[in-house]
């Protein structure tokens, strides 16, 4: 099975590999524990309303939670808000519990949790619930090109 992000990546020559499990509820807490891999380094995709149809994606820790008002400085605006459900599925074209940083359906661009830069390692969603890629973090901000700072 490939997905938009699995040939996104394929393209680009950037090295993954596919984890798969049985999705039975959205959420890196469930993910990490049903492929036994660290939640601290289970990357959520959080698509973020920065008002006048602007979003952005932070990619953060599965055991820590966005600190909206750092992402809001970091992009330069006065507030940012978690996008509802319906906004998130439209602008990355994917479901929700299933949503990928890479080849989303508009051109987004993504801030990391500069702490994930410390594992070696990290799972990140693979367009599918269900499906993940193992990933370098260093790996991933490069084919996103992606800004690295302190969001949680």
């Amino acid at each position: 099975m490939s997905t938009r992000a699995i040939a996104y990546l394929k393209q680009k020559k950037v090295p993954f590999e596919v984890v798969k499990y049985g999705h039975e509820e959205k959420g890196a807490e469930f993910a990490a524990k049903a492929v036994g891999f660290a939640l601290e380094a289970t990357i959520k995709t959080l698509v973020v309303d920065l008002g006048e149809q602007r979003h952005v994606l932070a990619l953060t820790p599965g055991h820590r939670q966005l600190e909206l008002k750092k992402l809001a400085r970091i992009c330069g605006v006065k507030r940012a808000a978690m996008a509802d459900t319906a906004t998130a599925e439209r602008v990355t074209g994917y479901l929700v519990g299933g949503i990928s940083p890479f080849a989303a359906k508009q051109t987004i661009s993504s801030v990391m949790e500069e702490s994930l830069m410390a594992c070696d390692h990290v799972l990140i969603n693979a367009g599918q619930r269900g499906t993940m890629l193992k990933m370098t973090p260093a790996d991933i901000v490069a084919a996103l090109k992606a800004q690295v700072a302190s969001i949680v």
